[in-house]
């Protein structure tokens, strides 16, 4: 029988999957990293998730292995690191390895000093060259310890000012032109064809269409707003949506959308929930509101728990399969569909389109229901029955099948993202259940990883709040509670986002920089405090601080927190313009300033009724969403509930016009403020 490591005690689903290796694996913490003092022996820092298939790969090959795990334990003290547990570890180590070879992934594999700096790393080895790195490695720190240490001071250096940019004293011009030359640069990297940028694999990177969507709005760039419309449908017509029980996979491997990497996170749902639901908002197009339903269906089916939390992620593998859980045979696709396998086929691609490996399809979409219907001569009614009979029989047959892993940990970052995704579905549809969801999951969050001292935690597990939070369990957290204010009313998510930020300005900001460091003051100091600067398939917590700061600044009137949001995003601008897929977020709080600066103010016993029509039928991205049926404490509010009324207050720089008394005329009002951008300062 198998023994235990030192990971058997872990939370971690991923750490817990290699609780049973014969390696002697250790999770992060004082116990290793004394060991490794103690007997000077390099670290082997070992880094994945869950879901991770390349991570299952090497665990398979290598350290379920005898041999390799006995070159392992003698050299080596070996740690596994889950990195949606501990970013900041792998924000640390993959910056070395991105040093080190120019590429980064997962598995992250980095060897350092019993100090913790780091000499060498790569991404997953195959066996045969892992053993050769673990045997050269031990022997060339054996022969020349000296080497090594010179070697990882240098790299630990490089690590320290990799994500560093120096602090600007100008205070930035908020110039529309930024945001122009930025979007003439970026149109060069689009794929015109297919949507999405033009390299393969393709992440959806729901900031960067967010971002291109509130561009859109107010700068009225037609063949950009062709390119996100048609990006939103490939994406939902392709194999990276789950065309049977909803949701995305992380990214597709091929630049047609087709072939995804199956695992589902989180994250991506919830962001791309908003995304949608924005984009809807904006257009008007049903697929988007399809999408966006069928999305937070499997969302709540599949990723939520018992505390109205959401679990992370599920398992690209099943059975030891990459996607076995989702492709379909022929066969398979004729028993459930029946007489109306014709019409399945052709919906759903059972041909050399939809065509995977041995014997498999991947269900995509090329055609629209009005070609479907004309083809088989049917009205868009009868498609519609049978793809909804198809979809039903085929989630049921699929249901009976080995499901993939579920990481049932509970991140406070990604459930916040959860918690704004579902207001946003809210604001686009009016589904009250989804503000229901929304507040029971910020419920949750309040009751569960705010701590007595202020403080936030960053997971929960079986009841229990582990690990100190990181800025992006407060960014976000910040976020989703002005979200749930704009939704509600209720000056308390307010109030907590005021304190949040206080508490990040007192333990992550750090005034050389004028950035919040990833890490909180209190936390156990790593070899190096890192910054997060550029945004990725998530924003960056620094450019979310920076939207927090100027939001919260405006509704407490805390000038020093506009002006702090200010100091953020200088000297970022030249990034902005040459790279701005990756400065999306940062764009999004650099368009804020550009816009007009509106506030919609609405107050009397029938504020919310007002606001959801509101809510319905204007989209406008910039402007600040505030309100009481009663009394508020939030100083832009004011004393404006003087009566029996209901009032709508369109305010701009501060200056509010005479009050509106229907939702009509503040709709002609709102449509009359909008303005084209372009050209303007």
């Amino acid at each position: 029988m198998k023994k235990p490591n030192a990971l058997i005690n872990s939370s971690s689903p991923y750490l817990l999957q290699h609780a049973y290796n014969p390696v002697n694996w250790y999770p992060w913490g004082p116990e290793a990293l004394q060991k490794a003092i103690d007997e000077d022996k390099l670290l082997l820092i070992s880094i994945g998730y869950s879901a991770c298939h390349w991570c299952h790969v090497m665990e398979h090959e290598s350290f379920e292995d005898d041999g390799v795990a006995e070159l392992m334990n003698a050299h080596f003290i070996c740690i596994k690191v889950d990195r949606e547990e501990r970013p900041d570890i792998d924000q640390v180590y993959m910056s070395a390895v991105q040093l080190l070879t120019g590429r980064g992934g997962w598995p992250l594999n980095c060897f350092a000093l019993p100090d913790g700096k780091p000499v060498y790393g790569g991404t997953y080895f195959p066996k045969v060259q892992w053993k050769n790195v673990l045997l050269n490695l031990a022997e060339g720190y054996k022969n020349d310890p000296v080497k090594f240490r010179d070697y990882a001071s240098q790299l630990t250096d490089g690590i320290k000012q990799e994500d560093l940019v120096p602090a600007s004293e100008e205070h930035p011009d908020f110039d529309s032109e930024v945001i122009e030359a930025s979007i003439q640069n970026w149109h060069k990297q689009l794929d015109l064809e297919e949507g999405g940028p033009s390299r393969a694999p393709k992440f959806p990177l729901p900031n960067n269409y967010q971002f291109l969507l509130n561009y859109n709005f107010y700068f009225k760039n037609l063949a950009l707003e062709q390119h996100l419309r048609m990006t939103l449908k490939k994406m939902a017509y392709g194999g990276i949506y789950d065309q049977i029980g909803g949701g995305f996979a992380r990214y597709s491997v091929d630049h047609l959308w087709k072939v995804p990497h199956f695992e589902k996170m989180l994250y991506d749902n919830a962001q791309l929930i908003s995304l949608y639901s924005n984009a809807y908002r904006r257009f008007q197009d049903p697929l988007y509101r399809e999408v966006v339903e069928a999305t937070i269906d499997f969302v709540n089916r599949e990723l939520k728990g018992t505390y109205e939390n959401y679990f992370s992620a599920l398992d690209a593998d099943s059975e030891g399969e990459e996607g076995k859980f989702y492709v379909w045979t022929r066969d398979e696709v004729m028993a459930i569909a029946g007489e109306d396998f014709n019409i399945i086929e052709a919906y759903y691609n059972i041909n050399e389109t939809g065509y995977w490996e041995h014997g498999n399809y991947i269900l995509l979409r090329k055609k629209d229901d009005d070609e479907i219907a004309k083809q088989f001569q049917i009205s868009k009614e009868e498609l519609s029955e049978v793809i909804s009979r198809f979809k039903k029989q085929a989630l049921l047959v699929r249901s009976g099948r080995v499901r993939p892993g579920l990481d049932d940990k509970t991140l406070t970052s990604w459930n916040a993202l959860m918690v704004t995704a579902l207001i946003d579905a809210y604001q686009a549809f009016g589904t009250k259940k989804y503000l229901e969801d929304a507040i029971a999951c910020m419920t949750f969050l309040l009751k569960h990883t705010f701590m007595p001292d202020g403080s936030v935690c960053h997971s929960f597990k079986n009841g229990v709040s582990t690990i100190s939070g990181f800025l992006e369990d407060y960014a976000f957290l910040v976020q989703a509670l002005v979200k749930c204010y704009e939704a509600t009313f209720n000056d308390n998510y307010l109030e907590y986002a005021n304190k949040l930020v206080r508490y990040t300005i007192d333990h992550f900001y750090d005034q050389r920089s004028r950035y919040f460091y990833f890490t909180s003051d209190l936390d156990a100091p790593l070899i190096a405090r890192k910054f997060e600067i550029q945004d990725n398939v998530i924003a960056s917590s620094n450019s979310q601080m920076a939207i927090n700061l100027f939001q919260l600044g405006r509704y407490f009137e805390i000038d020093d927190w506009v002006e702090l949001s200010a100091q953020m995003i200088a000297g970022l601008e030249p990034k902005m313009v040459q790279y701005g897929s990756a400065y999306s977020n940062w764009l999004n709080y650099y368009l804020m300033r550009v816009a007009p600066s509106q506030e919609l103010i609405i107050a009397g016993p029938g504020a919310i009724g007002f606001l959801e029509q509101l809510s319905a039928e204007f989209f406008g991205p910039a402007m600040l969403i505030g309100g009481t049926t009663g009394t508020s404490s939030i100083p832009i509010i004011g004393n404006r509930n003087q009566g029996p009324e209901t009032l709508i207050y369109l305010c701009e720089n501060k200056v509010c016009n005479i009050p509106y008394k229907t939702v009509a005329e503040a709709l002609n009002a709102l449509k009359g403020s909008t303005r084209n951008l372009s050209g303007s300062a």
